[in-house]
Order: structure tokens, then sequence, then C-alpha cells
């Protein structure tokens, strides 16, 4: 049984590791996930964070690594369990010059400039806090919008917060910035997508999923790449209610 995966370059969820093999923690789930429903070859395409619904509606892969749940995407594909929760954050030059520490924040400075990525839900976020059009760059992919930051040319660049966390380690001269959240407010979740015709691997996947989250082994894979138990025990917690 073959499965094709799409992934994009956002680690430490997925990427191209130097020796051209893909990684990361959501990497980790999907295999041990597809290798328990009897999977022996995955297959993994890149692709740009714009094509991954597309993609899988047409038929070009299986799956999709997980990306944020949202009520317009769910129109498109059928998603798993999620499995993770993420709050957003800025990736910003060390020392925070312009003290960007909010969405709110930014938009307070009509000089400041974010840096996201196409079709992603940080945008209607920003533009919701306040953020305008013209202070909003869209990249295709993560690379772009970093090598923008290092060159001056966006003021931050929104993400998850762990992930940040994770540029900040890879780029010395960048730091991670956490938004705040609110009392008691809910994190959004992320989750594997199909095509809404593929019900058998997503059943399969949605079995698998149910025993793995939350495991002594799942915590030990995502605690390697950054992933705790911050945004992973709201998801197994409603995923066994």
């Amino acid at each position: 049984m073959k499965v094709r995966i799409a992934y994009i370059e956002e680690p430490p969820f997925y990427w191209t590791a130097p020796d051209h093999s893909v990684t990361g923690s959501d990497i980790e789930l999907a295999e041990v996930v597809l290798r328990g429903i009897g999977v022996t070859s995955i297959e993994y395409q890149p692709t740009t964070f714009e094509e991954l619904l597309p993609g899988v509606q047409e038929g070009r892969w299986d799956m999709n690594v997980p990306i944020f749940i949202s009520a317009e995407r769910a129109k498109r594909v059928a998603f798993s369990l999620p499995v993770w929760a993420l709050g957003d954050g800025f990736l910003l030059p060390v020392g925070n010059p312009k003290a960007l520490t909010s969405y709110e924040a930014l938009a307070a400075q009509s000089d400041a400039r974010l840096g996201v990525i196409a079709a992603t839900v940080q945008i209607d976020t920003a533009k919701s806090a306040g953020v305008r059009d013209s202070q909003v760059v869209v990249f295709k992919d993560q690379p772009d919008a970093i090598a923008a930051l290092l060159e001056g040319k966006i003021d931050a660049f929104v993400g998850t917060a762990v992930g940040n966390r994770a540029l900040a380690h890879a780029h010395r001269e960048l730091e991670a910035v956490a938004h705040e959240q609110s009392m008691g407010g809910k994190l959004p979740v992320g989750a594997f997508s199909f095509n809404k015709g593929n019900h058998g691997l997503l059943q399969a996947v949605n079995e698998q999923l149910r025993g793995y989250l939350g495991s002594a082994d799942h915590r030990a894979r995502m605690a390697k790449h950054g992933v705790t138990a911050t945004e992973i025990d709201s998801v197994v917690a409603s995923n066994n209610v």
C-alpha cells in the first residue's frame, strides 16, 4: 500500500533536511500512523502552501501534512482528528526594535511591515486585529519571507510560536516573540487533510490517531522538535470526549 503526502518547508513540523530526507514532528507522526495502518511505501511531495488544498482535491497526492482547520478549508477537504493546537507569534530582528509584540502593536505603527505566507489563516487574524492591507507583504513560502526579514524588507514575520522558536534557533540574528493568549481562549487546531472522497484512508488514520496521540512515544517524538504538552494536551482531551 502506497500513500503520497504533500508537505511544505516549515520547521519544526516538516522540512527537507540537508541530506534531502523529509523530516519534522508531523512527518514522524505521519510515518507512525501510516505504518500502523499497513502502508508500506510513503512518497513525500514538496509543494507550496497555496497548492496543498488544490493538490489533494485534484488527486495529485493522497493527504497533506497538518495545517490549521478552518470552516472555509473544511468545505474543500476532509480533516482528520486534530493533532496539535498552536498559538501565533512574530519572528523579528534581535532586540525587537519596533516593540512588535502583537498584531495590535504592529497595526499601531503605520510604517511597520508584516510578512505572511499566502493563503494562511494568519492573514485574516492580522486584518481582524487592525493590520492594514498596506502593511501586509505576502510571500509564497517561509524561506522567502525569512530572507526578506533578514534583509530588512519587512519588520516581522508571523507564524506559529513553536515554528518561530525553531527559526530563531537557526538564525541567531532573529528572535521569536509569542503572542499572549486571552484567558480561557482556545488555540486554533491543526490536522491532516484528505480528498473528501477518500473515506477509507481518513477513517484508518483517525483510528490510529485515537490510540496514539498523547502516548509516551508520541510525546517523546514531538518533544525532540520542540512540540510540548502545551500544544498536545488540549487536542488529546477533545479527541477522547
